[in-house]
């Protein structure tokens, strides 16, 4: 299924860049005086150039080991070069020196996600929502990650968190209408999407879910057919609409991303 998470964080890599935002002081428990990364590190990071922002940073941290941020930049470069166990190690390494920033916590999260530890994934993430309750991406990402671990009542929970605090966002409401679908609430799978097909009528998912729960053999677009498998006879097990073909663009299986370096809210971002 289509999913941003690369593209996603190039794109918040990008806005921190255009906001001049490099490692900015910051100070934490365990900290004695504050801490700040390298500029040109972060330049590089911002430039997504992250072979040279590896370099850097581990440069940095040569001299000053007990630079957190540093760390946690190291991460975050780590993960978008696929190096998932460096990232891990580099998150681990910034919170044992006492970063708890929500975001650390959140990235953390979804690397244990992307390796498919989910138990680490719900401990780190439940963290994230408690450093940063305000921000819809960590109990988006909490609901996936019970999602995923089959606490289907508490996926629900987060997810109606999510969309509270962002009720304009598609993704969120289509995932909370799936949630629903795998509970088997129907009503609520149903009205969720019907109010998307009503106020977001060229967000596809919405309206081919409604088809699928409905029954409906309407043709698709072949970009739909597609991700289907091109085979609608499979839709329907026994007569029970099975779960696993709803279209989930916003990808249960997959992450939403915050960029290590960012200090404010991140809107959220549809996928494409």
């Amino acid at each position: 299924m289509p999913r941003l998470d690369l593209a996603l964080r190039l794109l918040f890599a990008a806005i921190a860049l255009v906001l001049s935002l490099p490692c900015a002081a910051s100070s934490w428990a365990a900290a004695s005086k504050e801490e700040i990364c390298d500029v040109d590190a972060d330049f590089a990071l911002g430039l997504e150039d992250y072979p040279a922002a590896i370099t850097l940073h581990r440069k940095v941290l040569r001299t000053h080991n007990d630079n957190a941020l540093a760390h946690y930049h190291l991460g975050f470069a780590y993960g978008m070069t696929g190096r998932k166990t460096d990232e891990i190690n580099e998150y681990l390494a910034a919170a044992r020196l006492g970063l708890d920033k929500w975001d650390l916590f959140l990235n953390l999260g979804l690397a244990y996600l992307s390796q498919n530890d989910g138990p680490k994934a719900i401990r780190t993430l439940q963290t994230a929502v408690l450093l940063g309750p305000n921000h819809p991406e960590a109990h988006f990402n909490l609901a996936i990650a019970y999602e995923k671990g089959n606490r289907l009542h508490e996926a629900l929970q987060e997810i109606i968190v999510s969309l509270h605090l962002a009720p304009k966002d598609p993704d969120e409401r289509n995932t909370k209408g799936i949630i629903c679908a795998e509970l088997r609430n129907l009503v609520c799978a149903r009205d969720e999407w019907a109010h998307l097909v009503q106020v977001a009528p060229n967000y596809a998912p919405a309206r081919v879910n409604l088809a699928i729960l409905s029954g409906s053999h309407m043709p698709l677009a072949a970009s739909t057919s597609s991700a289907l498998g091109g085979d609608s006879s499979r839709l329907r097990v026994d007569g029970v609409v099975s779960m696993s073909h709803f279209i989930d663009v916003t990808g249960l299986s997959s992450n939403r991303y915050s960029a290590a370096f960012l200090k404010y809210p991140v809107p959220l971002v549809g996928s494409s």
